[in-house]
């Protein structure tokens, strides 16, 4: 379930940080709306703040039932106890123990294959600290197109659902970024070549133009990329799953007059 959050600030970016301290998310958890862009005013007057709207989810309770306790005992233990004929039709993946001993790394590791094996899926699963925090996860083998899914729909929810199940009830979140076969990072250049590509138009024909519908992820990617673009603002537009980037023209702001006295040259 997706929720919004409102928050002003000096700037664009004291507004988001304050969003991000109230909501306790990173910034790659959400999705960042400009609704007003910060205004200095002339000599203090006209000023006014920025406001960003912050979109972000919140899980749906029937998801839960998908890693309940005594499902992910039954998905660990089943391979010891099954007879071999059994073994023989389930991912040989499954079966092995976690890579890693420490805490998240285990417990994402572990969700993880059960997930993937209740989808009849079998993938390798290889976990990494990311540079910026929190846990990168690339899962690779056969069958990747259905972990994926459409335009990367299953792989979003797979990343929610492992977010979920691996911070319920820790004092400390940990953001577990999931990805298939690069997918992520494929489709993230695609998307930023897309926005760029888009802002030219606007700028050269000084109107504004939407995109087609995306998820937030990739809505995300599209208002990151263009932040520092001059000449345009973005904003969403929409209810889900129709929910769209629009790339807006904005015009340079008019320089005061100088009333100054105009000094002449002789000669």
């Amino acid at each position: 379930m997706k929720k919004y959050l409102e928050k002003s600030g000096k700037t664009e970016d004291e507004a988001l940080a304050a969003a991000l301290a109230e909501l306790g998310l990173e910034r790659d958890d959400v999705s960042v709306e400009i609704v007003e862009r910060a205004k200095s005013g002339f000599l203090g007057i006209g000023a006014s703040p920025a406001v960003v709207r912050v979109e972000y989810e919140v899980p749906d309770e029937p998801a839960l039932k998908v890693e309940e306790p005594e499902e992910k005992q039954t998905a660990e233990t089943a391979p010891k106890a099954a007879p071999a004929s059994a073994k023989a039709e389930a991912p040989a993946v499954v079966s092995a123990e976690p890579k890693y001993t420490d805490g998240v790394k285990a417990a994402t590791e572990s969700f993880l294959r059960g997930l993937l094996d209740r989808m009849g899926v079998k993938a390798e699963i290889t976990i990494r600290d990311r540079d910026n925090g929190g846990l990168l996860v690339e899962l690779s083998g056969p069958g990747m197109g259905a972990v994926i899914g459409r335009r990367g729909e299953t792989l979003d929810a797979i990343q929610h659902l492992t977010n979920y199940a691996v911070n319920r009830g820790s004092e400390k979140r940990c953001h577990i970024s999931v990805d298939a076969e690069s997918y992520r990072a494929k489709r993230e250049e695609s998307l930023v070549h897309l926005a760029e590509k888009m802002a030219a138009k606007v700028v050269k024909y000084k109107r504004s133009m939407a995109l087609e519908p995306m998820n937030s992820y990739e809505r995300h990617v599209i208002h990151t990329a263009l932040q520092n673009y001059e000449g345009v603002s973005t904003s969403s537009t929409g209810t889900e799953p129709n929910r769209r980037v629009v790339v807006s023209y904005e015009r340079p702001a008019r320089q005061q007059p100088d009333n100054r006295p105009q000094s002449r040259e002789w000669s």
